[in-house]
């Protein structure tokens, strides 16, 4: 796996900054963070970490997931992030890694994820999965992040669903959603938009 420039941390801060995210009020909708954090190890390439959730987890059980979760009273959502990539992946950044935003997911199920982006030059093999909340976790290249989407229509919704590909698996919103949008912005320049794609039917509850 060999490095791509466009996600060397100034390259894709340039990028970031040039991108307007979408926020939305949270209003009804709990507030949650996930974080893409890319590791810009020289030797091994660029990666960013996905995990695997556990199948004995009471929400979203066995299911592809970027770190993150809820965000805590009195936690800001950069913060929310920061805790959760050490929590479950070991990774410690500073507030000043968080190099920027993406739009926020409003989900089915009454959040509004806002999703930042990090920059390490930490290792992969240096990820410590917490085995409470990973169930594995998976080194995506860059050629994997620059996978083409597939869009399913759903009579439920006026909406399509998307599909990230990743290996064997179909990857559905938001997860799917925020590292299709990612690949688009730090891969392409495009500034790709996400409020478009809906969840599949087994995912409003």
């Amino acid at each position: 796996m060999t490095g791509d420039a466009r996600l060397d941390r100034e390259t894709l801060q340039a990028s970031l900054d040039g991108f307007e995210p979408v926020v939305t009020e949270t209003d009804t909708h709990r507030a949650a963070s996930v974080v893409l954090v890319v590791l810009g190890d020289g030797a091994g390439g660029s990666a960013i970490p996905l995990t695997m959730r556990p199948g004995t987890m009471r929400a979203h059980p066995a299911q592809f997931a970027l770190p993150g979760g809820s965000v805590d009273a009195g936690e800001t959502g950069v913060e929310a992030a920061v805790r959760e990539l050490e929590e479950e992946l070991g990774i410690r950044v500073a507030a000043e890694d968080v190099l920027g935003r993406m739009d926020d997911y409003v989900t089915r199920s009454g959040f509004v994820i806002t999703p930042f982006v990090a920059w390490t030059d930490m290792d992969f093999d240096s990820v410590c999965p917490n085995p409470d909340e990973v169930e594995e976790v998976f080194a995506v290249s860059t050629d994997e992040l620059s996978a083409v989407p597939r869009f399913i229509e759903i009579p439920e919704s006026s909406k399509p669903v998307i599909q990230w590909p990743f290996r064997e698996h179909l990857i559905h919103a938001p997860t799917g959603a925020i590292m299709h949008q990612f690949s688009q912005l730090a891969l392409y320049g495009e500034h790709t938009r996400v409020d478009g794609f809906d969840q599949p039917v087994f995912a409003w509850k």
